[in-house]
């Protein structure tokens, strides 16, 4: 019989946001993988637990996934937490995860604290749809791919930022979806708490002294795909337009609804340019 893995969110600042369930699941659990042991040493101590320790990070998920399967397999529950806030979330965990499901071994999720909700839910934007991207890439062809699907988002658009590279990638949003408004969430449950909303252009003249974790969120009104259809078709003329339609089989009766429809003038005036067609 198989252990169990649990995934255990942790406190994204304040200690005191751990969850009565995440410490007694720590109690129990054999052995914890933590991304920095050293890190998750002062939380265990804060909460008075001692247990045996792995280091689980990015560099050596693949070697310790394996590992980690084994102890498993040998019916030992282990608690897997990352330096802060919920595994798999920008964080490590998605893999081991997956090779526990492929061994039918049961993952249970602890849930708590996570930054990106916490920043959502007070930034006064559209929480019912939100799109997520972690860190953007730093490599220029996959960052533009990312920036490509932002700007066809219609909901809003939540990503993490390393404070040394907020600046760059807030003069780099200004020059592609011009001076919007964004929030800006910062050291979230931590002693310097805030927001910082308003024109991409005013935070920059705000910014000073950027230090911390930071969160950028902004909401993303692009055109739908029919919207971008009727401007296409706009720019034709009349003729082609009419063409278009009758490429997609549509009636003379369609044809002219649609044009009249598209360019917003009664069906008459469309009407009396196709009479004899």
């Amino acid at each position: 019989m198989a252990g169990k893995l649990f995934l255990i969110a942790t406190p994204i600042g304040n200690l005191g946001d751990i969850t009565y369930r995440a410490v007694k699941t720590l109690e129990e659990v054999d052995i914890i993988a933590a991304e920095d042991t050293r890190h998750s040493l002062k939380l265990l101590n804060y909460l008075g637990i001692s247990k045996p320790l792995i280091s689980y990070h990015r560099h050596n998920e693949d070697t310790k996934t394996e590992e980690l399967i084994k102890i498993l397999k040998d019916n030992k529950n282990i608690g897997l937490i990352t330096d802060a806030g919920t595994p798999g979330i920008s964080d490590p965990g998605e893999e081991v995860v997956k090779e526990a499901i492929k061994e039918n071994i049961e993952v249970v999720p602890i849930p708590g604290a996570c930054a990106l909700i916490n920043a959502l839910i007070a930034s006064g934007l559209n929480t019912r749809e939100f799109s997520f991207y972690g860190f953007l890439p730093l490599d220029k062809k996959l960052r533009e791919e990312k920036f490509e699907d932002i700007e066809n988002q219609n909901k809003t658009v939540i990503f993490y930022e390393a404070p040394h590279r907020l600046t760059k990638t807030l003069k780099e949003m200004l020059s592609r979806f011009g001076d919007i408004e964004v929030v800006i969430a910062k050291e979230l449950t931590k002693i310097h708490e805030g927001y910082i909303r308003g024109n991409i252009s005013q935070i920059l003249e705000l910014l000073d002294d950027v230090k911390g974790e930071y969160i950028i969120l902004f909401e993303m009104h692009s055109k739908t795909n029919k919207e971008k259809e009727i401007d296409s078709l706009n720019k034709m003329s009349l003729e082609e337009q009419y063409q278009h339609y009758v490429d997609c089989g549509l009636s003379k009766k369609e044809i002219i609804k649609k044009i009249a429809k598209n360019n917003k003038v009664p069906k008459d005036v469309i009407y009396k340019n196709f009479l004899n067609k």
